[in-house]
């Protein structure tokens, strides 16, 4: 009886811990990430003191309505649809990997806020299981849009620059909100590994994902898409604070 006592009471102290921040936060600007800090923390132990992190938060209003087409048609195209998890996506990367294929990433536009926003880089269980626990908190908590905006903003597009606002003043010298269709697909074309493909050095491999991101902007239907995003938060509950 003691035994199930204490591990309820750490049940309720483990959801409230997580609970709490993502409730904050479903009105709240974050001031930081944990990757941001993460990475903060890897300059200082290395002693790079050139290092500092550009970030300024916008609002999903104050971003170019291609950058979101551009981020949901790279990432996840699934996003107005999915609870979270993009089940699809899952099956097809463990059929690929059975037949011999590397097995490659399906996380969804959630999850990776969830990831980036709250927790460390790493492939442990306990680091995904974590992860699955806050995307199920982030798809009941917050609305459709809110996700969207916190991914634009704290998404990684190069060393210290975090978010569509820092990377359009850095490589364009420009406000998020007058990004092009282009530079819109550009930014979202270094999303897979923004430390090693480069938006204002684009490779022939990043300039060939720009060209699949526009195509499949298109194919979506243009910014005209966002309007799901818009029906399915509406659908979930009220509008956010």
């Amino acid at each position: 009886m003691r035994l199930l006592r204490g591990v309820a009471i750490v049940a309720l102290l483990f959801a409230a811990l997580t609970v709490l921040p993502v409730l904050l936060l479903r009105s709240l600007a974050p001031p930081t990430s944990a990757f941001m800090l993460e990475a903060r923390l890897d300059a200082l132990l290395s002693g790079d003191h050139a290092y500092r992190v550009r970030y300024e938060w916008v609002s999903l209003e104050q971003i170019a309505p291609h950058t979101a087409l551009a981020v949901i048609a790279s990432e996840d195209q699934q996003f107005p649809f999915h609870a979270g998890f993009d089940l699809h996506s899952i099956r097809e990367s463990i059929r690929a990997s059975a037949g011999g294929a590397r097995l490659r990433g399906a996380s969804t536009i959630s999850q990776q806020v969830a990831k980036n926003l709250f927790l460390w880089n790493g492939r442990s269980f306990v680091r995904k299981a974590l992860e699955a626990w806050l995307t199920v908190l982030l798809e009941a908590l917050w609305p459709k849009e809110r996700i969207l905006e916190t991914y634009l903003n704290v998404a990684q597009f190069g060393r210290g620059i975090y978010g569509v606002q820092a990377a359009a003043h850095v490589y364009f010298h420009e406000p998020a909100s007058a990004l092009t269709r282009q530079q819109s697909a550009l930014l979202a074309a270094v999303l897979p590994n923004p430390l090693r493909l480069h938006v204002d050095r684009p490779s022939r491999y990043v300039e060939s994902r720009r060209e699949w991101i526009l195509e499949q902007m298109r194919r979506l239907g243009g910014p005209a898409y966002l309007r799901t995003v818009e029906r399915e938060a509406a659908a979930r509950g009220p509008a956010r604070p």
